[in-house]
């Protein structure tokens, strides 16, 4: 018996122009590539870094003060709560303990009774005393008696330990509060880092400013190129950072940031991108993080800010737009600009390369005879007779001319 089988429908794709043909595995192959990217150092200048398996975790008590600080503010403000709450829960309980040994508490209408604590008649009057004890209000409705020795004895204890607590809390409050971290958020770094020509020298720059009228005091600049490498001997260092130089060695690094600077990095052989050219660049898995330092001039504490550029942030052939124009008796920065860049002539090459084609394009001039009798192949002593002959022969041709022209000038001088 005959079945009808039916046939799977064919699903025809359509047919791509044959340019989306071509530049589809391109694009392709460029999103995964930025997809692989991972960032070092975040944009906003937070490190990407998480530390995992710390079994010495009693490091962090033994410096309790920077843990606290470090808390975030939520987790630090409920430490703050707690320990005031626990210690005055403590001491409440201590004095209600004191009255309740003492039989004060058998003895609240009694008037011929001297308690340790006048109108203490319960756990609840005892927190309230406690509470007015360590932070020293002193409502006056409730005082510790002399006949007390022991009361006396606890809030000299309550006394000390509440200013130690105090002064610890307080402290680490204001110093989390006063931290130079929201300074830096004023400090800016530009989207992208450019690579053009300046001074006939291929760089790369980016620019920096700071948005604040007080500004930063001993400011500078570091870059680093972060990077993972093998070693000759196999060895593979990922993340390695090298050193980038931005002005170091002639003290263009210390920075006057009253306006916007560009920041240049000289492309010579010293520099890790001495032989990127612009078609390697867009290949190279790198991170350039950027550290900018210096004083609050407020406060004089340190701040640092930080960001980076990956390779698909740095724009080849391209220069930042000026933002700083003159007015009228001041300058005047605009800001809506300190992103902007615009395009200019930039050789694709690597700047080994525009060397080595400078250095060609300057070799013809300083050529002696010796390079070019070497070029076709004489030996150098045979080359060195050869200069020697034909200057020889130049004297010798030069002093017979200068006799024959003597012979017959006195032969004119005879016939006259």
């Amino acid at each position: 018996m005959e079945q009808d089988v039916e046939s799977p429908a064919i699903i025809r794709q359509p047919k791509l122009p044959k340019q989306a043909r071509e530049d589809l595995p391109k694009t392709l192959a460029e999103m995964d590539r930025t997809k692989k990217i991972q960032r070092y150092v975040q944009k906003d200048g937070k490190c990407n870094v998480h530390h995992g398996n710390v079994r010495e975790t009693y490091r962090y008590l033994t410096d309790i003060f920077t843990t606290l600080v470090d808390l975030k503010w939520r987790f630090n403000l409920f430490i703050f709560v707690l320990v005031y709450t626990v210690t005055w829960l403590f001491f409440g309980f201590m004095w209600w303990l004191i009255a309740y040994l003492r039989g004060d508490l058998d003895h609240i209408a009694d008037n011929q009774w001297t308690p340790c604590v006048n109108n203490l008649n319960g756990f609840v009057s005892a927190f309230l005393f406690s509470i007015e004890t360590e932070t020293t209000i002193g409502y006056g409705y409730r005082v510790i008696t002399d006949k007390c020795p022991e009361g006396i004895l606890l809030l000299l204890i309550q006394s000390v330990l509440g200013s130690i607590v105090n002064a610890f809390m307080v402290g680490c409050m204001f110093v989390k509060i006063s931290q130079p971290k929201k300074r830096a958020e004023t400090l800016v770094f530009s989207t992208n880092a450019v690579i053009s020509m300046r001074d006939g020298r291929l760089c790369l720059m980016f620019r920096v400013g700071d948005l604040r009228n007080s500004h930063i005091v001993e400011a500078s600049i570091r870059a680093k190129l972060i990077k993972s490498k093998q070693t000759k001997e196999g060895e593979f260092i990922p993340l390695n950072q090298t050193d980038i130089n931005v002005g170091y060695n002639t003290g263009d690094d210390r920075l006057f940031l009253v306006s916007p600077l560009i920041i240049c990095h000289e492309i010579n052989q010293t520099s890790p991108f001495w032989e990127i050219s612009q078609a390697h660049l867009a290949k190279e898995e790198l991170e350039i993080v950027v550290i900018l330092e210096g004083m609050v001039e407020a406060t004089g504490m340190t701040c640092q800010a930080r960001s980076s550029y990956v390779s698909s942030e740095i724009k080849w052939g391209y220069r930042f737009t000026p933002v700083l124009t003159l007015e009228d008796g001041f300058y005047e920065v605009d800001y809506n600009s300190f992103h902007n860049i615009y395009e200019t002539n930039t050789p694709p090459c690597s700047a080994k390369e525009l060397a080595d084609m400078v250095n060609r394009a300057r070799l013809p001039l300083t050529w002696s005879m010796a390079s070019k009798l070497s070029q076709q192949g004489l030996p150098e002593s045979e080359q060195e007779g050869q200069e020697t002959k034909t200057s020889l022969d130049n004297q010798g041709k030069s002093q017979q001319t200068e006799r024959n022209g003597d012979i017959a000038n006195i032969e004119s001088e005879s016939k006259v």
